[in-house]
């Protein structure tokens, strides 16, 4: 017998408590293991993303283009999250930045691409295509010596050309219409303004327009801008068009609501799982408040525009009027990284006054939601529109609003399919209203350049006839009119070609959106509440 054994027999305990302790130990080291392992899995699950790209590296057969992976990565795991936290590339982000920063740094020159070739509609008052000359009309041939006429260059390439930082020099070749030959600019790029606010004027005595195209870090300054104007010009009510805006920055329209409510009234809150509740109210400084309000939305308006649209309708300061908006309403946080590319999270969600989300609901057709609407009729029927009766909610008025997603309109416009025939369709699918335009603009270019009252616009086309000129150009681009379908569309056509005819004026946007808007049945709702 050992003396171990003996001495076990004797006095067992030291022995049992050493036996004890080392399994406690055991014990513990085996959940301590046990556990750092779930924390790997759990805790730590971004982790194992890591430990994947750490164990490629180490042992993956060929090299790795980490940023190449990592740029394709990102976006799908943002995507997964919800529609609108998105990745953007430092290209991207600078041209996302760039929409709402006011300016940017280009030669100040408007342009569209009728055919192949860029044909500049305006000159920025003030800008450097200005101070070198460049016109109304003028054809860009070639830039820095590249030829971009009739290369089907497209226009995001051709910008990207034109742009450049402040101070650089480009040049362009142009070719304008009566000259022989191209005409050589050197042109010294410049701060540009980025004017969100597209058109104001009075439709009449009485009634202003104002149209946002965005909202931007400039919205509010030209919008107060715009309304001090009207007003002194006799405006008692504004229909503020919010039609297609897909939004911008928030502060933009918690300041421009401000302008129509009272102290105390609650403008919007937002709210998420790591953001508490945030109330934005008015102060009591807006100097618009008697002006009566109709604001105009569609399926196009998203963001700011359903915050400010929420925010007239909850008070009952104004009436809203179209067709049910896009419902976007969560709150994007920008988070920018070292290498000039950032990522747009979500990370609380927008309510109205009355407590509705501005969000409509993830679904695996969210992509194609205004597909799906037109489908079920709700573009041409209010019947058909969709509500949930569990979401309602009350004004301070009593007036019953609906939840679910988006701004539900007070008076609800379709769009509008008069004139809307097949031979409009075809014409318009083509472009051809758009081409012809540009053709007429070359045709009358002198007298055009010299027009800067919408009176003397109206002059001229009381003067001059489009509709036999446009038959012939559409007959020799492959789309003849068949039989009654030039009068059943004339009236729509003459005026989208007047519109565009009026943009290649010195007077641009304000002449296109007086004239178009007078096929608008939005407008003429509007007026009549």
């Amino acid at each position: 017998m050992s003396k171990i054994t003996e001495r076990f027999r004797s006095n067992p305990w030291p022995i049992l408590i050493i036996v004890f302790l080392l399994g406690a130990v055991s014990f513990k080291l085996y959940y301590d293991f046990r556990r750092s392992q779930e924390l790997k899995l759990t805790a730590g699950r971004w982790d194992k993303l890591m430990l994947i790209l750490s164990q490629v590296d180490a042992n993956y057969v060929d090299t790795v283009n980490y940023r190449g992976v990592t740029e394709e990565a990102i976006p799908y795991i943002l995507q997964k999250l919800d529609p609108h936290s998105v990745y953007l590339s430092p290209k991207e982000l600078k041209s996302a930045d760039e929409q709402l920063q006011g300016n940017f740094d280009g030669i100040g020159v408007q342009f569209n691409v009728p055919n192949d070739t860029a044909v500049v509609i305006n000159v920025i008052a003030g800008g450097p295509s200005e101070r070198a000359g460049v016109l109304s009309g003028d054809r860009l041939v070639k830039v820095n010596g590249e030829v971009v006429a009739g290369v089907k260059m497209d226009q995001d390439s051709l910008v990207s050309r034109l742009r450049g930082k402040s101070g650089s020099t480009v040049n362009v070749e142009i070719k304008r219409v009566g000259v022989t030959g191209l005409i050589s600019f050197d042109i010294k790029r410049d701060k540009i303004p980025v004017k969100s606010l597209d058109v104001a004027f009075m439709i009449n005595d009485t009634t202003g327009y104002i149209k946002l195209s965005k909202f931007t870090k400039t919205s509010y300054s030209e919008f107060m801008t715009a309304l001090t104007q009207l007003k002194s010009e006799g405006m008692k009510s504004l229909i503020f068009d919010l039609r297609n805006n897909s939004g911008g920055y928030f502060d933009q329209a918690l300041l421009m609501s401000n302008e129509f409510l009272n102290k105390g009234d609650l403008i919007v809150y937002m709210q998420g799982r790591h953001r508490a509740r945030q109330d934005f109210y008015a102060d009591n400084s807006g100097k618009f408040r008697d002006i009566s309000l109709k604001v105009l939305i569609d399926e196009g308006s998203a963001s700011s525009s359903e915050i400010f649209a929420g925010a007239i309708q909850d008070n009952d300061r104004g009436t809203i009027i179209g067709r049910r908006s896009f419902g976007k309403g969560l709150v994007q946080e920008p988070i920018y990284f070292s290498d000039n590319s950032g990522i747009r999270l979500t990370v609380a969600r927008f309510y109205t006054p009355t407590g509705r989300s501005i969000q409509k609901p993830y679904s695996d057709n969210y992509r194609e939601d205004i597909i799906e609407r037109f489908r079920h009729g709700e573009m041409l029927n209010a019947d058909s529109i969709k509500v949930n009766d569990s979401l309602k909610f009350t004004t301070p008025k009593g007036k019953t609003v609906y939840g679910g997603g988006g701004i539900m309109p007070d008076v609800f416009v379709p769009i509008d399919t008069t004139n809307v025939g097949n031979f409009f369709v075809k014409v318009s699918n083509a472009g051809l209203t758009f081409r012809f335009s540009a053709r007429m603009a070359d045709e009358y270019r002198q007298t055009l350049n010299k027009i800067d009252k919408l009176n003397e616009l109206y002059d001229f086309f009381a003067k001059v006839s489009f509709d036999s000129k446009f038959l012939e150009f559409a007959s020799k681009n492959g789309i003849p009119a068949g039989k009654g379908e030039w009068d059943e569309s004339k009236d729509l056509i003459l005026n989208h070609i007047k519109a565009f005819v009026g943009r290649y004026t010195p007077l641009d946007d304000n002449a296109f959106y007086p004239i178009l808007l007078e096929k608008d049945n939005a407008i003429k709702v509007a007026i009549e509440q």
